[in-house]
């Protein structure tokens, strides 16, 4: 046994600060702040920001999969597509990634290979959602 102190990290803190209506400042504290809106009038609502999260959560990971393998991304979009329950509350009940990527030398399986294992096994965002809500992808290679 190790008298060493496990390393733990600090938590991630935000504030957010209410505006009017449905619309609320959301930022670490002292930095920039992003618009929540939960009429999408002046910011995104909170399950279009959820699925911003996973979107570049998994896109950061990609870039520095590929970036490894000595494949640089030119250029990468990632176009998030949540289905939600019609219900009260209306959680997700899936989410398709599909991610567009160029860049010279990247091959298909090798970008799928860096897309899986960043939603499976790198993405904090994805690992911090209800695993029973499925999370899939495609590519477009260009």
């Amino acid at each position: 046994m190790s008298d060493e102190a496990p390393v733990v990290r600090p938590p991630n803190r935000i504030i957010a600060v209410w505006k009017g209506e449905q619309e609320f400042d959301a930022s670490k504290p002292g930095g920039p702040a992003a618009r929540i809106d939960g009429h999408g009038k002046t910011g995104m609502g909170p399950v279009d920001t959820l699925l911003s999260a996973l979107a570049t959560c998994s896109a950061m990971d990609v870039v520095g999969i590929l970036k490894k393998q000595r494949t640089p991304v030119a250029s990468l979009e990632v176009e998030a597509i949540g289905t939600r329950a019609v219900a009260t509350p209306s959680p997700l009940t899936h989410a398709l990634l599909k991610f567009r990527i160029s860049g010279e030398g990247i091959q298909r399986e090798q970008a799928l290979k860096a897309i899986e294992l960043s939603v499976t096994k790198y993405c904090s965002v994805r690992d911090s959602i209800d695993p029973s809500i499925p999370v899939e992808w495609e590519l477009e290679l260009t």
